[in-house]
């Protein structure tokens, strides 16, 4: 046994030959073994960050970008408390994700030993899998059933406790090779029933979900919708997946979709919701489909099937499966489709205008996401933080494949800066470009540091507006003038910025627009303090009704 490989080791070999390439961490003396295992190995480059939460959303990320597992390796207690944000975000965003804890020693478990937490207990709720490992044996299997719990059906976060004297020790368990799964199918009479289906419906509604959200699935939607002539929405936050000027874009299931485009979506015949979990926001509250709308519900895992919303076809199966099995049915759509395109057409296109107006306390962001939309490349990668801010980025400028749209589906703010840093990682050769806000670059913007320290030409946009603007816009709607918990008093976030490194500019008003696309479209890392208006996102104010007279 002297010339064993630690469990540890095996760990790495059995992830290395199922793609793994990169890790995420922030280092802890009850991982130390696993620490030493990578100091050598050839092939996983581990990232050193400065918080677990911005570790968690890099993995996060990259899973995003490469459809691999993203791993992150934190210590017991503080550091998994820490990582949890990821799980959830992993969950909201059907993303692969394996959080790899440094556990106490073997003897000392469920004895409320310095930093403990029963792991099972804690992510039960949140993790598709909680495992721990008890003897050195156990840890390729264990591994090996994390990757695979990780990546099966919708894919989602998965927890691995790992006690460091598990880790250390000599495993004489082999790394498991790599097992390739078949995507789970669609018969032919189903086909051939779906397909029918399609071909009567004089208004149906494609809604691509996460499930296209892979290799192929973008130009496999595009092919299916062109040659069905489908309109398509996408769920969401998911805007990447179909290219946004297209005539059968029909725009997206968000926040405050305008009335009269919820209006005609509840007139549609047939919605094939393809990909997707059907979640609140994507299904506008749980209220569409609506009662009587054929819907038809395709989804990887039959769990989220048939309990929420009826459907007159459910089908568990990967959705580029499905649309590779509609590929062998004759395509057609009845004349009347013509017209339900160009309508849900023109809906969208009137709600992506805007214009930004002047407001005497900064720049309309608007005019920074749409300087976005005009410099970014073909091949840009646009990272979103949570936030008012961000709005616009998501119905006022036309994504387009390849482009890619990174923002938390989970809503979590401290997402923008740790995903720009995994994004740049992954493809240093395009244009990443992130926009945060004051809120949330001070969560997380302490991972710039890992962005300049590896070279990353990542753009910043931070804006600063001195408040917590998508809560103040809600207590404003609701208790007006009564401002509790939204302000805040922020540093020279210029002076922050530079700090880091990366070259300032900072953007006051329309003069300075020229020289921020300047920047964008320049080579190099950029930080761009934009002073942001509030009074151009909050709702008109609303006279405070004077007390009643007393008598």
């Amino acid at each position: 046994m002297g010339n064993a490989k630690t469990a540890a080791e095996i760990l790495l070999d059995t992830l290395a030959a199922r793609g793994a390439d990169r890790a995420f961490c922030v280092p802890g003396e009850s991982y130390i073994a696993l620490l030493d295992a990578l100091h050598a190995h050839p092939s996983i480059d581990l990232v050193t960050c400065r918080h677990e939460g911005g570790a968690g959303f890099m993995a996060v990320a990259d899973a995003r970008l490469t459809g691999r597992p993203g791993i992150v390796l934190v210590s017991r207690g503080p550091g998994a408390c820490n990582a949890a944000i990821a799980l959830h975000t992993a969950e909201q965003d059907a993303v692969p994700l394996i959080l790899l804890i440094g556990q106490v020693e073997k003897r000392d478990l469920r004895r409320r030993a310095f930093q403990e937490i029963d792991y099972g207990a804690m992510f039960g709720g949140i993790a598709k899998w909680v495992g721990e490992a008890t003897h050195p044996d156990e840890v390729p299997e264990l591994i090996a059933r994390a990757w695979s719990m990780a990546t099966q059906g919708v894919p989602g976060p998965v927890v691995l406790s790992l006690p460091e004297d598990v880790l250390a020790a000599p495993c004489a368990a082999p790394a498991l090779p790599p097992t390739r799964l078949g995507a789970a199918g669609l018969p032919a009479d189903t086909a051939a029933e779906l397909a029918g289906l399609l071909r009567r419906a004089e208004r149906p509604i494609l809604l691509a979900g996460h499930g296209l959200d892979g290799p192929g699935g973008r130009a496999a939607l595009r092919a299916f919708a062109e040659a069905w002539q489908l309109p398509v929405a996408v769920s969401f936050r998911r805007q990447d997946l179909f290219p946004n000027d297209h005539p059968l874009y029909a725009g997206d299931l968000g926040l405050r979709n305008p009335h009269a485009q919820r209006q005609a979506f509840a007139e549609a015949d047939l919605v094939l919701a393809l990909g997707t979990r059907l979640t609140d926001i994507t299904t506008q509250g749980y209220s569409w489909p609506a009662p009587g709308q054929r819907l038809v519900h395709v989804c990887a895992d039959p769990r989220f099937l048939g309990w929420l919303f009826p459907a007159e076809l459910a089908i568990a199966a990967e959705a580029r499966a499905v649309l590779a099995a509609l590929s062998a049915e004759p395509a057609a759509a009845p004349p009347g489709r013509d017209g339900w395109n160009r309508r849900l057409r023109q809906l969208q296109e009137a709600d992506s205008r805007a214009t930004a107006g002047d407001f005497p306390d900064g720049l309309p962001f608007l005019r920074v996401a749409q300087l976005v939309g005009e410099c970014a490349p073909a091949d840009a990668i646009v990272t979103l933080d949570a936030g008012t801010f961000a709005a616009p980025f998501y119905r006022k400028l036309a994504w387009r494949p390849p482009q890619r749209l990174l923002a938390p589906i989970s809503g979590a703010m401290g997402f923008g800066v740790p995903a720009a840093v995994a994004a740049a990682l992954r493809h240093p050769e395009r244009t990443v470009i992130c926009a945060v806000g004051d809120g949330g670059a001070l969560m997380t913007g302490g991972e710039l540091a890992v962005g300049m320290a590896r070279r990353l030409p990542i753009k910043l946009l931070l804006s600063d507006n001195g408040s917590y603007a998508s809560i103040r816009i809600h207590q404003e709607r609701q208790h007006p003038g009564r401002v509790s918990g939204t302000d805040l008093a922020n540093p020279d976030l210029g002076a922050w910025c530079a700090a880091f490194g990366a070259p300032l500019l900072r953007v006051e008003t329309e003069a300075d627009l020229p020289a921020l696309a300047q920047a964008l479209r320049a080579p190099g890392p950029l930080a761009a303090v934009v002073r942001t208006s509030l009074r151009a996102v909050l709702p008109p104010a609303r006279p405070v009704p004077a007390p009643a007279a007393a008598g």
